[in-house]
């Protein structure tokens, strides 16, 4: 990173004891810190340590319960997300808020719109749309609908329509949780460029090396309030970890126990999920964690999702032995098979509904007769809290107001209230920070141990390394190879990935 001399002059924004309750619950206290043009200033923590509601204050979505910004020396009152624009300040949400019935092109000039006398300008916004997805390393076409587009992509268009408004301040919330290692490495290519040209940079991230890659400033929050602020050079990704939890995180995955016996429990073979996974065929064995490595767009997600009835797909599919045929979700479910998704928020939860509901959703046959028994209903989310270690201030809150750790937490254990035999989990930690990464891991390896086969589909390759028995790799709707032991490695991985020679990978592996 080459060196820039930005500690010399005034903040563009400076904030000084910034507080922020939500009724009795103050969620962030006395936060004081400096964001410098020319800087990428990142803040790590935690889920619900509080860094999303302070990017929300900056941009102006939020209004503070204390404290005071300024903005060039000069105390200001953000109005709103509109009033921090036209000062220069954008945020770039985590959530993905695009209009799925619209184009690319729609969607990045919406509110913003060209035209050609009293006609919208088309041609214009689209050439000028799939330039600004082009920057950020994607070729999408601008005139495809949102709802078509892979969560990735959507992140880019995201990313694409944010950096439009004129800025100085660019506020980037978990913006790779959805990407790719290679559109990782573009869009971090695209942050650092906006950062030397002058723009201010706010950077929330839960993955580590990210930070270390590209920050100039690490700010640390820890429940609610910040625990330092240090420069990036010679702070450590481990550093950072221990930082945000108050305790060692050099253990990070939980030890294998290896299956004595190998008793398969799912078997798939000569299976194809039309336009994105053809021949395809694998066998999952009792106590195993089985984890799908390969590029976003490989066929992974699709492919047991037409295992478990989500998608139209011919083939065999045993479980226990058993030939079976599965219509929907449902159906496998009563099987002992279930399926947590990826998109958490968009498939695997009810976000405006309360947290009882969407714990026992799946399970709901457990808890009616003539009428819903709320008081075992009640009971089963009190001891889920404590099993899984969801933290509310609130069991009354909506699964929205929950952090996206917690979120997950919670989709586990809707999940688990149906005592299945096999799981597959879909990204289980993306968006999640590392204290709670490693919640996950143990729970995950827990399953194992008690007897339960577990599918891992993960863009981390050290969470796949890590974490599971074997890796399928997935290239093209293909699975190309199986990796365990002394071979299951970054290397290898990307080898089969992308098709690429063992040097380049090892190139490609080193960068990530």
């Amino acid at each position: 990173m080459t060196e820039r001399e930005t500690s010399s002059k005034p903040p563009f924004m400076r904030v000084e004891g910034l507080a922020k309750s939500f009724g009795p619950v103050e969620v962030l206290r006395e936060i004081t810190l400096d964001i410098r043009e020319g800087e990428i200033h990142t803040v790590i923590g935690e889920n619900g340590a509080g860094k999303s509601t302070l990017m929300k204050l900056l941009a102006g979505h939020l209004s503070p319960s204390k404290g005071t910004i300024f903005i060039d020396g000069q105390p200001v009152v953000l109005s709103g997300p509109v009033d921090a624009e036209h000062r220069g300040i954008v945020l770039v949400h985590q959530e993905i808020l695009l209009a799925p019935d619209m184009t690319v092109a729609q969607n990045i000039f919406l509110g913003r719109e060209q035209r050609k006398g009293l006609m919208l300008n088309d041609r214009a916004m689209n050439a000028q749309a799939r330039a600004a997805v082009a920057d950020l390393g994607a070729d999408i076409d601008p005139t495809t609908r949102v709802e078509q587009l892979s969560i990735a992509q959507r992140q880019l268009v995201q990313i694409a329509r944010a950096l439009l408004v004129p800025h100085r301040l660019v506020i980037f919330d978990e913006p790779t949780a959805s990407l790719t290692p290679v559109e990782t490495e573009a869009l971090l290519k695209v942050i650092m460029a906006i950062r030397n040209r002058g723009a201010a940079i706010l950077y929330i991230s839960h993955r580590l090396p990210e930070v270390k890659a590209i920050a100039d400033r690490v700010t640390v929050l820890r429940d609610g309030q910040m625990i330092t602020t240090r420069e990036a050079e010679g702070l450590e990704p481990l550093d950072m970890a221990q930082l945000m939890v108050g305790r060692d995180m050099s253990q990070l995955y939980p030890e294998r126990v290896i299956p004595q016996v190998k008793t398969p429990v799912l078997e798939v073979s000569d299976f194809t999920v039309p336009g994105y996974a053809s021949n395809c065929g694998f066998t999952l064995h009792k106590g195993e964690i089985l984890g799908f490595a390969g590029l976003i767009g490989a066929g992974r997600t699709e492919l047991c999702e037409g295992v478990v009835g989500l998608r139209h797909a011919h083939g065999t599919v045993r479980v226990n032995g058993t030939a079976r045929r599965f219509h929907n979700a449902r159906e496998s479910m009563d099987a002992g098979l279930v399926y947590l998704s990826e998109d958490r928020k968009g498939k695997g939860l009810l976000l405006a509904q309360n947290l009882r509901t969407n714990l026992t959703l799946a399970a709901l046959s457990q808890f009616s007769g003539l009428q819903i028994n709320r008081t075992a209903e009640a009971a089963a989310l009190e001891k889920a809290i404590g099993d899984f270690d969801i933290r509310t201030r609130n069991p009354d809150l909506l699964a929205g107001q929950l952090s996206g750790g917690n979120q997950q937490k919670l989709l586990l254990a809707k999940m688990m209230l149906l005592e299945p035999d096999i799981v597959i989990i879909d990204e289980p930690t993306r968006g999640i920070d590392i204290g709670t990464k490693e919640q996950i891991y143990r729970f995950i390896a827990e399953l194992a141990a008690q007897g339960k086969a577990v599918i891992v589909i993960s863009s981390e390759m050290p969470e796949l390394i890590g974490l599971c028995h074997r890796a399928l790799v997935m290239r093209n709707g293909r699975i190309v190879a199986e990796l365990s032991g002394d071979k299951m490695t970054e290397n290898e991985i990307v080898v089969h990935a992308t098709g690429v020679t063992s040097s380049e990978a090892a190139i490609f592996a080193e960068a990530l």
